[in-house]
């Protein structure tokens, strides 16, 4: 069993290793190092009739996973956010840090008021690494509770749905190895994700042209 392959944590634990993941994924700063993405495609595929049958027969229901999913991503939200909330200055308030520094906050700070509270949640949910630490330093700026709690459930829905929905699909379809699939998928939904960050961006810059 390798916690670190969607494969594997699909064939060997099944729905519940599935959620677990998820869960630790956008809720533990641990969850770093786990597939998000790859993993609800994966779980979406085994929940679909004949992809099942090229990751070896694992099956998991797809009622339960349509559920579960985005329960495990929000809950998991949650207690990124309180951590930050209760801990992270000590962690982020260090400026040597390569994960965990004071940068970070600063950029979380930034990011929030240029997006707003409800679009940088959404769109961070598709951005590994982001989506793992944007809970927490949520927690450490200080965002609104009740705003949090919302756009967070948004996102888990969002997220966990589109890419275990496109899972399920091609599962259906499906004649050869997921693999020759999953990595143009995966980069299909990041790029998606980060168009209007690049928008933003673009007219930043054409801003600070302006402005010369």
């Amino acid at each position: 069993m390798n916690l670190f392959d969607a494969h594997s944590i699909v064939a060997d634990l099944g729905l519940i290793g599935v959620l677990g993941i998820i869960f630790a994924e956008t809720g533990l700063l641990i969850g770093l190092a786990f597939p998000g993405d790859s993993l609800l495609f994966i779980a979406g595929v085994a929940a679909s009739g004949s992809g099942a049958a090229i990751l070896g027969d694992a099956h998991l229901s797809t009622v339960a996973l349509l559920i579960g999913a985005p329960l495990a991503a929000t809950f998991g939200g949650l207690v990124g956010y309180f951590f930050g909330e209760k801990y992270g200055r000590k962690l982020f308030d260090r400026p040597d840090g390569r994960v965990f520094n004071h940068q970070k906050v600063l950029t979380t700070e930034k990011w929030l008021r240029k997006y707003g509270t409800g679009r940088a949640l959404i769109l961070a949910r598709f951005v590994p690494f982001v989506r793992t630490l944007i809970n927490p330093m949520c927690g450490v700026v200080g965002v609104d509770k009740k705003k949090f709690f919302f756009y967070n459930a948004v996102g888990a829905v969002i997220w966990s749905e589109l890419v275990i929905g496109l899972g399920f699909i091609l599962g259906e379809k499906l004649k050869g190895s997921v693999d020759s699939y999953l990595l143009p998928i995966i980069a299909l939904i990041i790029f998606a994700s980060l168009i209007p960050v690049i928008i933003e961006i673009f007219r930043e810059w054409q801003t600070r042209k302006h402005h010369k």
